[in-house]
């Protein structure tokens, strides 16, 4: 099962449009996840109808209206695996063991909020990734995203996509 990571688009505020390398990515993947902070029901509506499958969140950013059509925390069985999708999981300093212990049934958490891409595993086993953002790289070199394979149980092929500045506009 291929799987798309990607959060914080802020569209329109960040850039005009998703970014044409993530729109290929979402055309690959068989489930599409998003850590929040869309800022658009425009975009929301995009991966709807783009998207095999959609696992989303809002973000801190989104208004009532993206609050109203989008849960603070999903839970998707994928493969095998245990996934979580939040936004906001507090300072880095301490972050696995507070999220292991926040989602003890949880295999991988997928969350946002800093645009700071983030790959580390919980010494319980809980595997937290965060894809960055496709349109605002913030203090990051680049914009980027995420993509995985999960298949019988098992997360591989986990990588971090760059996103190149002209893409990203």
């Amino acid at each position: 099962m291929r799987l798309l990571l990607t959060s914080d688009t802020h569209l329109p505020t960040r850039a005009r449009h998703v970014p044409p390398p993530l729109l290929a990515a979402m055309d690959r993947a068989d489930v599409v996840l998003h850590a929040g902070d869309w800022t658009d029901i425009a975009t929301l509506e995009l991966f709807t109808a783009r998207a095999r499958r959609l696992v989303a969140v809002h973000g801190n950013n989104d208004g009532p209206d993206l609050r109203a059509r989008l849960p603070e925390i999903a839970h998707a069985e994928l493969a095998g695996l245990r996934f979580t999708v939040v936004h906001e999981t507090g300072p880095a300093r301490g972050r696995e063991e507070r999220c292991a212990e926040r989602f003890p049934s949880t295999d991988v958490l997928v969350f946002g909020h800093s645009h700071i891409p983030w790959d580390t595993t919980a010494p319980g086993g809980l595997r937290l990734l965060n894809p960055g953002s496709p349109t605002d790289r913030r203090r990051q070199p680049y914009r980027t995203y995420m993509t995985a394979r999960a298949d019988g149980g098992e997360l591989t092929e986990v990588t971090l996509h760059r996103i190149e500045a002209a893409a990203a506009r």
